[in-house]
């Protein structure tokens, strides 16, 4: 077994257990697909994970080393100022906890007895003390990125807006605007000469976090019951579960025929029913 997917968490990280946390990410896969989060949190096995990106993560990195010197000081990045932005970076002693989404993040201790949080990349402050979300993306693109305009992006619209209404609920005024800093790089070079260079360009996005509440209602519904939820049509996740158990199911029951037809001795029921559960053991 792939040492990289595990697919047994241990029961103290599923729903009920005390490690289990709702993050962001577990409400983004609610919203995504009910039955992959509900046998991601409560059956506890989670959607094999894509690989990491590496060269995303380093843009990331990179990007708050930059932003961090402007929070020491106290000080406009040049982004800001070309994008006329009247914000600085926020300076908190919680902010390196705030940003590490697995062993902190921004904690909301929720009314339904769930614990929600989220790891933001990035909070600015204006001057009337009204906080900014920012997220950092990186890409690499032909078109110059002013704007998210495709259906894909609502994710990441929701994404903000998690950490809004967090932030809220720990008694911040936050703004409305968020902001992506959006990293693109080139491909129109005449060489790699061992380098990338990234257009950088700042995203608004005017989010609304009123769908939260319900969203945790739905979840928190979800969790607490035993029937398996509808998959969302649209999942490739449930549909590759669909026909594989189909096509799985078809195979072992052509290999219980010709079984039958070679060894026609009939077997006691007991022995079948072991017989057959041991064989759809090793198959699903």
């Amino acid at each position: 077994m792939s040492s990289y997917y595990k697919p047994d968490r241990k029961p103290d990280w599923n729903y009920g257990g005390p490690r289990w946390r709702l993050s962001r990410s577990k409400i983004s896969l609610f919203m995504d697909c009910p039955r992959c989060f509900y046998v991601d949190n409560k059956l506890g096995t989670a959607r094999p994970p894509g690989f990491p990106f590496n060269l995303n993560s380093a843009v990331d990195a990179l990007l708050k080393k930059e932003f961090d010197v402007h929070r020491m000081n106290g000080t406009a990045h040049p982004l800001m100022q070309a994008y006329k932005l009247d914000a600085v970076p926020f300076d908190h002693p919680k902010m390196d906890e705030w940003r590490d989404s697995l062993k902190g993040g921004i904690v909301h201790k929720h009314k339904t007895g769930m614990t929600v949080c989220g790891g933001v990349d990035d909070i600015w402050v204006m001057p009337s003390g009204e906080l900014i979300v920012v997220d950092y993306k990186a890409t690499s693109k032909d078109a110059r990125i002013t704007e998210l305009d495709q259906d894909w992006h609502d994710g990441y619209k929701r994404q903000v807006e998690i950490y809004q209404w967090l932030l809220r609920q720990n008694d911040f005024h936050v703004s409305d605007m968020a902001y992506f800093v959006y990293a693109n790089a080139s491909k129109d070079k005449k060489a790699f000469d061992g380098k990338l260079e990234f257009e950088i360009t700042l995203v608004p996005h005017k989010g609304n976090s009123s769908w939260v509440e319900g969203a945790l209602a739905d979840i928190k519904k979800c969790l607490d019951s035993d029937a398996l939820p509808e998959a969302n049509p649209e999942c490739d996740y449930c549909r590759y579960r669909e026909v594989t158990g189909k096509k799985l199911q078809q195979k072992y029951k052509e290999h219980m025929d010709a079984s039958e037809k070679i060894t026609p001795k009939a077997k006691p029921a007991s022995q079948k029913i072991a017989s057959s559960e041991q064989n759809t053991g090793s198959l699903f």
